[in-house]
């Protein structure tokens, strides 16, 4: 069991746990990201409902583990927001390449779209959205994906090359529409209702596991509904929930939870990861690789955050709104990280000369880091616009400017 989680001892920890029937109800998976943590909690979840002798082998094949390796397992149910697109385009790649080059790997690379797919479909989930206004129109969307995602089945031949590769294209293009139409920044108070009402229902395969993602991120009202469910878990049902930053979850949730620490992976290992998973070879971090597929290079966002910042230090407002759509409103929303970073960047190379107005003083760095971070927050954690959220942090420069 968790032969798929590289390079981290967490799997051992895990492990030992479930072979001593010492496994917590609720898990917190913190550590940074990209280091495995959705990994780790979609194996913990194939491993709870393996029905296999010995229980949780990696090429078990029981009902249960065959269903959990494509990722069509009822058993389990994934709420939280993660910038699926840029895996997606990659794993697709990936499988393309192998079947052009005729690999070995090509299986592999068919689980890995697969998967791919389903861990952002998985958050769309009818369970999760019942009763929302947005539902048809989601699953107007996701019906097309899981068609095109029966051409990919394990049990089906895969289509000659050139079909394979429109095939692809099309559905990498689906994903696109449906995550950055229907993504949440920040998951809703009532899917944590929702999915409450879920787990208390009798398991049909093995356990039911529950992931949230981003716990670090969730707003006030939806921690104390996450709460009250890791208060009184039902006897079936486990709770994962993953976090990048261990001190920004309620005090409350982390004394009801059991922490497993996932370490940043040297470059190196990411190298290694990055070669094993994608079969591709140079690049010294998995982030810059997935990086490769966003919609605008990393190069250009830095550029435009340079910009941005150069232009509020003179004391001229940006044109967010033509920023905005250059930027393709930030989604994924790793554009708004790789955004922001570079302002503050572009914030202490200022600070650390004498030009600009201001921008040599070490308070005015604080309060504009500061601000930064607020801007960033009120977008991933309070849902507010990329456009609107900007727009706030511009001015908030120019005020600091002028003290």
């Amino acid at each position: 069991m968790f032969e798929n989680l590289l390079y981290q001892s967490a799997a051992d920890f895990l492990a030992d746990d479930i072979a001593n029937g010492n496994l917590p109800q609720a898990l917190l998976l913190a550590g940074p990201a990209m280091s495995g943590k959705l990994t780790a909690a979609l194996e913990l979840a194939r491993v709870l409902s393996c029905s296999g002798d010995p229980k949780g082998a990696w090429q078990c094949s029981c009902p249960s583990c065959i269903k959990h390796k494509s990722l069509t397992n009822p058993s389990v149910l994934l709420a939280g927001s993660r910038d699926c697109t840029p895996e997606i385009s990659a794993a697709a790649q990936t499988l393309v390449c192998a079947v052009r080059d005729r690999a070995s790997y090509v299986a592999a690379a068919r689980y890995l779209f697969v998967r791919s797919v389903r861990k952002l479909t998985g958050r769309f989930n009818q369970v999760l959205w019942e009763g929302d206004e947005k539902v048809s129109k989601i699953a107007a969307i996701t019906s097309v994906i899981d068609e095109m995602l029966e051409e990919l089945d394990p049990a089906r031949p895969l289509p000659e090359l050139s079909a394979l590769e429109k095939s692809a294209e099309a559905l990498v293009a689906q994903c696109i529409k449906l995550e950055s139409s229907f993504m949440y920044d920040s998951v809703p108070v009532s899917q944590i209702r929702r999915a409450a009402s879920w787990a208390r229902l009798t398991a049909t395969e093995g356990k039911r596991v529950m992931i949230f993602e981003r716990a670090d991120r969730m707003q006030d009202s939806v921690r104390n509904a996450l709460l009250k469910i890791l208060e009184e878990p039902p006897g079936d049902t486990f709770f994962v929930l993953t976090a990048e930053r261990k001190n920004a979850v309620l005090p409350t949730v982390l004394s009801r939870v059991r922490t497993y620490a996932f370490a940043e992976r040297s470059p190196d290992r990411q190298r290694e990861v990055v070669r094993r998973i994608f079969h591709e070879d140079g690049y010294n971090s998995v982030s810059s690789y997935l990086n490769g597929f966003l919609p605008v290079g990393t190069e250009d966002i830095q550029t435009a955050a340079r910009t941005f910042t150069d232009e509020l230090k003179k004391g001229d407002v940006p044109d967010i709104d033509a920023l905005v759509k250059r930027m393709k409103n930030f989604e994924p929303r790793i554009m708004l990280s790789l955004f922001f970073n570079a302002v503050l960047d572009a914030v202490k190379k200022a600070c650390g000369s004498s030009a600009g107005r201001g921008f040599s003083f070490e308070a005015y760095k604080t309060r504009i880091t500061k601000e930064v971070k607020r801007s960033y927050e009120d977008i991933v954690v309070y849902n507010q616009t990329p456009l609107a959220a900007l727009e706030s942090l511009a001015y908030a420069f120019l005020e600091e400017g002028e003290r």
